[in-house]
């Protein structure tokens, strides 16, 4: 991205000025990176052991597999999934709070003395596999601030700070040597000058 300016004290003072909010915003930027890449190892964590808590309870409850088959899965239905919204490192996350399930009433009579086990049970999964939606989400989001933060460290970095110096740095050479002319050609003036009134004298 190559940077406009004019050779003049005003584009200067622009590119200064910018040159400058950029070196103060940098660190805050790094901050804000760094912070979100611990937030990302820890949602990625989150997911490992959402993952493990979720097998664990299968594999715990395959001896019953023979069980489910005689079960009316129509009993249990999610109802709602209550959320709220909090702000990681400047990241809005959806959080869970709480989800709401309707049981259809059965015969305690009627059905095996297990069902309200089995229905327990699969609230236990429902839940541990609303928990994985949202820290997917979760890991979703804040991977892509992330990125967005780590392009703009770059682009600050590599890109736009060196570009601001560079250019200061040439429009400072070009008055230099603007005012070394000036300074020059005034005095080529002012001995052509003296020699006219030495001619003239003599």
């Amino acid at each position: 991205m190559a940077i406009q300016f004019q050779y003049n004290k005003t584009s200067l003072q622009s590119l200064e000025k910018n040159l400058k909010m950029r070196i103060r915003a940098l660190p805050t930027i790094k901050n804000k990176e760094s912070a979100l890449r611990m937030e990302v190892k820890r949602a990625k964590d989150e997911i490992k052991r959402s993952e493990q808590e979720l097998e664990q309870k299968i594999a715990s409850y395959e001896t019953m597999i023979a069980l489910w088959g005689e079960f009316d899965t129509t009993l249990l239905e999610v109802k709602d999934v209550k959320m709220s919204i909090r702000k990681i490192a400047g990241v809005r996350i959806p959080l869970l709070d709480e989800v709401i399930y309707e049981t259809r009433p059965y015969s305690l009579f009627n059905s095996p003395k297990w069902y309200p086990d089995g229905l327990a049970l699969l609230k236990e999964l429902a839940q541990v596999g609303i928990e994985q939606v949202f820290a997917a989400r979760k890991l979703d989001l804040l991977e892509y601030a992330r990125k967005k933060t780590t392009q703009k460290v770059n682009l600050f970095e590599k890109v736009q700070i060196p570009g601001y110096e560079d250019a200061i740095l040439k429009i400072k050479r070009f008055m230099e040597d603007e005012e070394n002319l000036s300074k020059s050609s005034q005095k080529i003036v002012k001995t052509r000058q003296q020699r006219l009134k030495e001619e003239v004298a003599l």
